[in-house]
């Protein structure tokens, strides 16, 4: 596992298209795969683009189980559909960093990204999400996947 240093960046809402689930830790991945799928297919069906990497966004701090919201940026705003829903990313002020492995070892870079948060004074905000910049089925290797982590400043 490594980190890339962690930044401060101004975000802008950005409109998109996800699936929610409230799913137990280790069914995870099996949510992932099928609202990916689900996420794009609505996309495709309403005439909008993916305009950026998939995201994992999760709107509390997971526990056994977790509340995430699963899918993709796009181009325009998407009407709901009977597997998908809008959603939109919140903009404003947001520490980020790249983490660098096995999503086994993203608690880690987490944990580090509220240390360098907590040193300069800055709360975190009640939601994160992550961007998945890599594609295990396409990259193999966990020790080089990479995960944009996102943490909106309170």
């Amino acid at each position: 596992m490594s980190v890339s240093g962690p930044e401060i960046v101004e975000l802008h809402e950005q409109e998109a298209i996800a699936v929610r689930g409230d799913v137990p830790q280790g069914d995870l991945p099996a949510f992932f795969d099928r609202a990916f799928h689900t996420a794009a297919e609505a996309a495709t069906d309403a005439g909008v683009a993916s305009v950026g990497p998939p995201f994992g966004y999760y709107p509390q701090m997971p526990g056994a189980t977790v509340v995430v919201e699963a899918g993709f940026p796009v181009s325009a705003r998407v009407a709901d559909t009977s597997g998908a829903h809008r959603l939109v990313l919140p903009g404003g002020r947001a520490a980020q960093v790249v983490h660098v492995g096995s999503f086994a070892t993203l608690e880690r870079t987490y944990t580090a990204l509220q240390a360098w948060m907590a040193e300069r004074g800055l709360t975190p905000g009640p939601v994160v999400w992550e961007r998945y910049l890599s594609d295990p089925a396409t990259e193999p290797d966990p020790a080089t996947w990479r995960t944009l982590i996102v943490w909106p400043i309170a």
